[in-house]
C-alpha cells in the first residue's frame, strides 16, 4: 500500500474515498492502512506547504552546513538532538560529503540568523566549523513549484 503515501505526499487533503477510486481498493482498507501508517510513524503529520513569499510576513531563510566531532558511543544523534532542539531549526540533516549535518533554520532578519548561528550553532563543543547560506528565493520546494507562470504557446491564426 505504499502507493497511498505517494499520494498523500502530494496532496494530504484526499479522503480514503478518493484514494480508494485512484488505486481500485475499498475506501475501509485505505482508511484502515492510514491509521497503520499514523500509528507505526510512518506518516508523522500533515502540513500544507505555503508560499510565504505571497503573504505580508518577514523571515529569512538560511541553511547551515556544520563540520561536527561525533561524540564516542552517540555518533551524530546527540548533537543533532540539540540542534533540532531550538524553535528556528526546521530541518536537521547528516550528510555525506564535506560537511556533517545540514541545518535549515527561519529567522525574522539577517542579524536573527546570524546572531543565531554565532551564538547557539558556533558556540557548541561538537562543532568544528559552520558555512551559512541565506535563500534568496524558493523556485521548487517539496515537489512543488512556486510561480510557476505558464505561457500561451498557441499561435494567433488569422483569417
Amino acid at each position: 500500500m505504499e502507493h497511498i503515501l505517494r499520494i498523500l505526499e502530494k496532496n494530504c487533503r484526499m479522503t480514503p474515498e478518493q484514494i480508494a477510486v485512484m488505486i481500485d481498493a475499498a475506501p475501509d482498507e485505505v482508511a484502515a492502512a492510514i491509521r497503520q501508517y499514523e500509528a507505526d510513524n510512518v506518516i508523522l503529520g500533515y502540513k500544507p506547504l505555503i508560499n510565504w513569499e505571497k503573504t505580508s510576513k518577514e523571515y529569512v531563510d538560511a541553511f547551515i552546513e556544520l563540520r561536527v566531532t561525533p561524540q564516542m558511543g552517540q555518533g551524530f544523534d546527540k548533537i543533532a538532538e540539540r540542534i533540532y532542539g531550538y524553535d528556528m531549526v526546521r530541518s536537521v540533516y547528516l550528510m555525506s560529503g564535506g560537511f556533517d549535518l545540514a541545518v535549515f533554520i527561519e529567522g525574522k532578519t539577517l542579524k536573527e540568523v546570524s546572531l543565531f548561528v554565532s551564538e547557539k550553532l558556533a558556540a557548541l563543543d561538537q562543532v568544528i566549523s559552520t558555512s551559512t547560506h541565506f535563500v534568496l528565493k524558493k523556485y521548487k520546494d517539496y515537489g512543488v513549484v512556486f510561480d510557476h507562470v505558464s505561457e500561451d504557446e498557441r499561435r494567433v491564426i488569422t483569417l
